[in-house]
């Protein structure tokens, strides 16, 4: 399969992997905790080119100050087509007057708890993947009810 037409992965352009992450709002954070590697999920909100999302005191704060490095991934499968959007970077706590960008982002927790520590994660490199998936067995299941 040589043609880009019958590739089933697609490249997505920067902007294209942004503007994916714009239209989700729930994720996979990975971080540092002393010798281990944690993945989470999280709320978040992208402003410009950076993400931004609300926690507590806990391992998610611990982790990031301690080991500014993170990844971040959102991914979404519909129908025959499943995107992938990873972001690597650095996360640090906003205080003062710079965590009131959090007043102007659509930020919605899921979970009713208190969350008042804004983190932003500024992206060092993002990529992003597009597959046309080819799943048989989808069309071979038999009914049994």
């Amino acid at each position: 399969m040589s043609s880009n037409d019958t590739n089933p992965v697609h490249e997505l352009h920067p902007e294209e992997c942004w503007e994916f992450l714009r239209s989700h709002e729930f994720g996979r954070l990975g971080y540092h905790l002393a010798d281990e590697v944690h993945i989470v999920p999280i709320n978040y909100a992208v402003k410009d080119d950076r993400l931004f999302f609300l926690t507590a005191e806990g391992s998610k704060l611990l982790g990031v100050t301690m080991n500014a490095d993170v990844a971040f991934e959102v991914d979404e499968v519909v129908d025959e087509h499943a995107t992938s959007v990873v972001v690597r970077g650095r996360a640090h706590h906003l205080e003062g007057s710079a965590a009131w960008i959090i007043d102007q982002l659509p930020l919605r927790p899921w979970v009713d708890t208190e969350k008042y520590i804004v983190v932003e994660i500024k992206g060092d490199e993002i990529t992003g993947r597009r597959f046309d998936l080819h799943r048989p067995w989808l069309h071979a299941r038999v009914d049994t009810a």
